[in-house]
C-alpha cells in the first residue's frame, strides 16, 4: 500500500505499549515493504492487470466484514465521498504507482509518494481556505527541488519523467482523497471506511480480472508471492494496524511515523531486489523527505 492514507481521527491517549510499538512497527514496514513487492510483481503482471489482482483478493474480505459487522450504508449526501476512495485512492492510485515502478526503483517512489502531503496542503489553501505560509512553500521547493535530483540520479530521460509524473499523480490521488473523505471519519469507523474502499476499488478494476488470472498462470512464484503479499499484509492487515494506531495516538503524531517508510523502502528495495540508489538520488530523497517535514512544521 502507500505510505500514506486519509488522515484519520484519533484520541488523545498517546501511551506507548507493547500493542502500539507493534502496531506502529507493522504498518510501517508493510506499506514500505510494497513499494519493493510492486517492483517484484510487475516482473510477470502488467500494472493495470496487477492492481486488479490485489484489490480482487483484498476487496473480497473487505466486503465480507462490512457485511459481517453490518456496517451502515452511506448516507446519500456520503456516497460521492466513498466513490471518491474506491475509484481515485484505491483504483487510480495502484494503476498509476503500478505504471511508474515499471521504471522507477522502489525507495524513489516511495519518497515520491510521501510528497502527498504537500499536495494535501496544498489542496486544502485552495478548497478550504487554510493559509499556505511562506515556510510551507518553502519546503514545497525544497522536496520538488529533491524529485528532480531523484530523476537525475536514475538517468534523466523521457521515460524517468513520465513515470515520475505517474508516481506523483498517485500521490495527487491521495491528497483528493484525504481532503474529500476527511468528513466520513466522523461518522464511520476508519476500518469501514477502508473496507468500503477496498470493497469499491476492487469492483471498479474487476474488468481487468480476465486479464490477470491469465497473466497469474504463467507467472513467477515470487510475483504471485508478491500480489498475495501486498493485498493481505500490505493493504488489509496495513489498513488495520494503521486503525489501532489512530486509536491510541493524535491522527498529526501518528503520522510522523511514516517518515520511515521511505528510508526503509530503500533498504528493503536493496535487499530484496538489489537496487542501489545512486548518490545524487539518495540526497535527492533526504531532500523530498526534508522539504515535506518544512511544509509540516507549523500545521
Amino acid at each position: 500500500m502507500s505510505t500514506a492514507c486519509p488522515a484519520l481521527p484519533a484520541q488523545s491517549r498517546s501511551v506507548f505499549d507493547a500493542a502500539l510499538i507493534f502496531t506502529i512497527s507493522f504498518t510501517v514496514i508493510a506499506w514500505a515493504s510494497s513499494f519493493p513487492a510492486i517492483r517484484a510483481g510487475l516482473a510477470s503482471f502488467s500494472p493495470l492487470e496487477m492492481a486488479a489482482l490485489r484489490f480482487a483478493i483484498a476487496g473480497i474480505p473487505s466486503a465480507l466484514f462490512l457485511v459481517i459487522t453490518r456496517a451502515p450504508l452511506p448516507a446519500t449526501s456520503d456516497i460521492w465521498r466513498f466513490l471518491v476512495g474506491g475509484v481515485v485512492f484505491i483504483a487510480a492510485y495502484a494503476v498509476l504507482l503500478n505504471l511508474g515502478q515499471t521504471v522507477v526503483p522502489a525507495g524513489a517512489a516511495s519518497f515520491i509518494i510521501n510528497t502527498n502531503p504537500i499536495m494535501t496542503a496544498a489542496l486544502a489553501m485552495l478548497i478550504l481556505g487554510e493559509r499556505f505560509s511562506l515556510t510551507a512553500w518553502l519546503g514545497t521547493a525544497v522536496s520538488f527541488s529533491g524529485i528532480g535530483l531523484i530523476a537525475l540520479g536514475n538517468g534523466l530521460d523521457l521515460n524517468i519523467g513520465v513515470s515520475i509524473l505517474l508516481i506523483l499523480g498517485a500521490a495527487f490521488c491521495n491528497a483528493i482523497t484525504t481532503v474529500v473523505q476527511k468528513p466520513l471519519f466522523a461518522r464511520h469507523k476508519p476500518l469501514t471506511v477502508a473496507a468500503w474502499n477496498m470493497a469499491i476499488g476492487g469492483l471498479v478494476l474487476s474488468p481487468l480480472l480476465p486479464g490477470a488470472i491469465a497473466q497469474a498462470q504463467t507467472a513467477s512464484t515470487e510475483a504471485l508471492f508478491s500480489v498475495v503479499y501486498l493485498a493481505i499484509v500490505s493493504s488489509l492487515a496495513a489498513y488495520g494496524t494503521w486503525a489501532i494506531t489512530l486509536s491510541k495516538l493524535p491522527a498529526a503524531r501518528a503520522s510522523n511515523f511514516q517518515y520511515c517508510v521511505p528510508p526503509i523502502a530503500t533498504l528493503i528495495g536493496f535487499l530484496w531486489l538489489g537496487e542501489i540508489p545512486s548518490p545524487i538520488g539518495i540526497i535527492g530523497g533526504l531532500m523530498a523527505l526534508g522539504g515535506v517535514v518544512i511544509v509540516n512544521l507549523k500545521r
